[in-house]
């Protein structure tokens, strides 16, 4: 069994102590991961602190073109890494390759922002002097990623920080750190100047408190849990530490009288079931206006049976493994809750007779509004859906929550479009489309979904400190 090591200071480091990765397709054991203590992460801030120094006084261009070489280096092993990671979270490989290639897409598209970390000159009100706005990386960024998108969220923090001058420690999600490995091997292989990204493992607890105590870490970026994103706030007050979160979703789907089923259905599909429901902005609330509800039902339920289950790496598979036991556990907890409360099951709602941690693709209809699954996070192939009859009402469905994420609706009325960009909470809505996300625009949320933005400009602009520099001529 392959023992994978840490990327500290630009050497690979196997350690004594290990954590295991385990094939949640199979339930069974196949890598160990190497992990560190308190006093090894101290001593990567310390690293990465003195990497700074060279890494912040590069020109953007030249900074870019580490990113480019690394993109490229991903790309070449695109097929390999993509196995790795169906293998460490049970994705479909073909969602793993789409993976690659997104977080390919994020390097490059960082690669070319950092060139436009804009200060400006602000006209001055006083004769005899001017005003200057610049822009300077903020310093060391300690990154922390989720186990859903392993490799995709974790360059979601890297690119940006990078770019703009900040050196990274990525601590990866214990579950899924070796296609993290793949990433400092990446690094490793393009000669990327040591210090400038390492790769931790171990506690959380432990990591996160050297993260949160240490001065030399100038900034913490983190996707999770809100629970856990609450956490890292009161640690952060002690050294008024900047954060950035995106943490927990509870999507809604609007489905208005006038939208296109067809492609209302198959947007719906891939918001509910990409990833196998595993993720941040997946359609966790389905709401139906009464017009089309029995169709749209009718239809969802066709093509959600039609859905192949199984190892992610068995051929054209679209339903992958559960990240682990209580996920499945979890799952029929939501099942049955729903359906004791008056929900009615139309499809799935157990496991397949098969090893791993498998559930049937799920389709509840007639959903009450106070049942657990609509509530709370599912992160399952779980669809609750549920009618409404006035757009009023949908919109105020949509918003009773602490959560701001996403929102999806599928209407063909523009006026209808603009009231509900002006009126939904959350911070990515998508408009007759499924899968909203990409490299050029803002990914983040309200509420209680998080803080700051990662992609687009706003994700450089989180690892860049403003200063005014008033000059007295």
């Amino acid at each position: 069994m392959k023992t994978y090591p840490v990327y500290l200071n630009g050497e690979f480091v196997i350690t004594e102590k290990t954590s295991v990765v385990t094939n949640p397709a199979t339930g069974d054991i196949f890598a160990k991961m190497s992990i560190v203590d308190q006093a090894r992460v101290a001593q990567a801030i310390h690293d990465a602190q003195v990497a700074f120094l060279g890494w912040r006084a590069l020109t953007a261009k030249a900074r870019g073109e580490w990113l480019h070489k690394i993109a490229c280096e991903l790309e070449r092993r695109r097929d390999e890494i993509s196995r790795v990671m169906t293998m460490e979270c049970g994705k479909p490989l073909a969602q793993s390759v789409i993976e690659v290639n997104v977080a390919v897409d994020h390097l490059r598209w960082f690669a070319e922002e950092g060139r436009r970390g804009y200060g400006r000159i602000i006209p001055h009100q006083t004769d005899g002097k001017r005003n200057l706005v610049v822009k300077t990386p903020v310093g060391v960024v300690a990154a922390i990623s989720p186990w859903n998108f392993p490799l995709m969220l974790g360059v979601r923090k890297i690119a940006p920080a990078l770019a703009a001058g900040c050196p990274v420690i990525l601590k990866p999600a214990s579950a899924t750190p070796l296609c993290n490995v793949a990433f400092a091997e990446a690094c490793d292989a393009v000669k990327l100047p040591r210090g400038v990204f390492q790769l931790v493992c171990g506690s959380a607890s432990e990591i996160a408190k050297e993260f949160l105590d240490n001065p030399l870490v100038r900034k913490i970026t983190f996707t999770g849990s809100t629970e856990v994103g609450q956490k890292l706030i009161a640690g952060a007050a002690k050294n008024i530490k900047p954060l950035s979160l995106e943490l927990g979703g509870l999507a809604p789907v609007l489905v208005f009288d006038d939208a296109d089923l067809e492609k209302a259905v198959e947007g719906t599909m891939m918001a509910k079931f990409r990833n196998t429901g595993q993720s941040c902005v997946a359609a966790n609330r389905i709401y139906v206006q009464r017009g089309i509800y029995e169709r749209f039902v009718k239809l969802f339920v066709e093509k959600t049976k039609a859905l192949k289950v199984g190892d992610g790496l068995e051929p054209d598979v679209q339903i992958g493994a559960l990240m682990n036991e209580e996920a499945v556990k979890n799952t029929e907890a939501y099942v049955a809750d729903a359906i004791k409360k008056g929900a009615k099951l139309l499809c799935g709602g157990k496991r397949p007779a098969r090893s791993g941690y498998f559930f049937e693709p799920t389709v509840l209809a007639d959903v009450p509004h106070d049942v657990r699954c609509v509530t709370e996070e599912v992160f399952a192939p779980l669809a609750a859906i549920t009618p409404f009859d006035t757009e009023a009402e949908a919109i105020e469905r949509a918003n009773s929550t602490k959560y701001g994420l996403s929102a999806y609706a599928f209407t063909r009325d523009m006026s209808r479009t603009f009231r509900l960009m002006e009126n939904l909470e959350a911070g990515i809505i998508g408009i007759n489309d499924g899968v909203p996300t990409t490299s050029n625009a803002p990914f983040g949320g309200m509420k209680q979904s998080g803080w700051g933005r990662e992609l687009g400009t706003e994700g450089l602009e989180s690892f860049l400190d403003t200063k005014h520099v008033s000059i007295l001529l």
